[in-house]
Formats: structure tokens, sequence, C-alpha cells
């Protein structure tokens, strides 16, 4: 809608109140006495204003000032991606007691058709040369395995049991997965699956910062 100017904000508000009162839009003479203008003036206002996206007509009511009402507002459609916490003592990344709120995002901002999505808020700076600082949320498309040099959530067992997620950069030594952070100084975390349970959660699809 464009930029209204105040009287016509004001006759607006008129004509939504009235319709609240009546059932009806006001004609064009109630609006010209409420606003002491000529029938001609209120005429000009109700163009304007359907002009600018502030009033449509409905098809079925003629021509009369009476077929004028306001538009209704733009539905926004947004996607839900849920944020999820850290994951403690082996328990699913997806389990409710891991949700910390939800992210709404255009579904145009989305990749694919956004399905499958969780958002994880980032700890540390193991991958801060990919762009992925501590803080930041992670947009992350569930799938259960990777392609050498996706970004992706792996849960790793550790030798107490409990597993945790982290973010890396996956790759293959033969049997072996290794997990690689993006920091010149971080060693990678090389896993043997014969041996230590790991998960691939998901793929790092986006990364979102300032949320």
């Amino acid at each position: 809608m464009r930029e209204l100017t105040e009287k016509q904000r004001e006759v607006l508000a008129f004509i939504r109140t009235f319709i609240g009162k009546h059932g009806v839009p006001p004609t064009v003479r109630e609006i010209g006495d409420r606003f002491k203008v000529t029938p001609r003036a209120a005429f000009d206002h109700l163009r304007a204003l359907e002009r600018k996206g502030a009033l449509q007509r409905r098809a079925s009511a003629g021509r009369t000032s009476r077929a004028l009402t306001p538009a209704e507002p733009a539905v926004r459609i947004s996607h839900a991606v849920p944020i999820l916490g850290r994951v403690a003592a082996g328990q699913p990344l997806f389990a409710s007691e891991n949700r910390e709120g939800e992210l709404h995002i255009a579904p145009a901002s989305l990749p694919g058709r956004g399905e499958d999505l969780f958002a994880l808020r980032v700890r540390g700076d193991s991958m801060i040369s990919a762009h992925i600082c501590d803080g930041d949320l992670v947009l992350v498309r569930r799938q259960d395995s990777a392609a050498p040099n996706d970004i992706v959530v792996a849960l790793v067992e550790s030798e107490s049991g409990e597993g945790e997620a982290t973010v890396k950069r996956f790759s293959r030594e033969g049997e072996r997965v290794v997990l690689k952070p993006e920091h010149p100084t971080m060693a990678p975390i090389i896993v043997d699956p014969r041996h230590t349970p790991l998960r691939i959660l998901g793929k790092v699809v986006g990364v979102l910062r300032g949320f």
C-alpha cells in the first residue's frame, strides 16, 4: 500500500468505524457530512484511497461508494524453523526439550521448500574460516548421510557415553570419518564408526547472524 496523507488516513479510519457500527460502508454524502466537504471532495478521497490500495471494490456491489471496503492486510506467510539447543546425554537433537524457540523465515529465503529444516546455535569459533561464528544460527537440513566437503551437524558419542552435536566439515579417510574444523589452530575429530558411534544429523545449508 502506498503512503497515505493524514486526511486520507482519517477518512479510512472513519470508513472502518462506520462499517463496524453499521455493517456497510458510508455513502459519499455521509463522508462529506463527517468531514464538512462536498460530495465531490469526498469522492476524490475515496478514489485516492482506492488508487493507493487502501480500499478495494466489491465486484457485486456496483459502482457506488458502498462498493468500496478497506483492503484486507496482506497475509505474510512464513516458515517456522525450530531453533534447537545443545544436545546433552545422548538425547536426540530433535527432542522437544532441546527446542529454544522458532525462527520465522519467508519461504523464498529458504533452500528448496524449507522442509526438514532446523536451526542450531553455534558455540565457539571452530568454523570461523567458513564464516560461521560464535552465536550464529546455522540452518540445517535433516539427513543421515553426507558427501565429502559438506558442512554437517554430527553427533559423536564420547567415552562417557554422552553425545554432543558438533558443526564440522565432513570427509573420509578409508573407514574413518574426519570432522574438520575451519580454524587454523584446531585439530580434526577423527572417528572410526566401527568403534565409536557417530550420527550425521544434517547438512548446513545456511547461516544467520544477529538473531
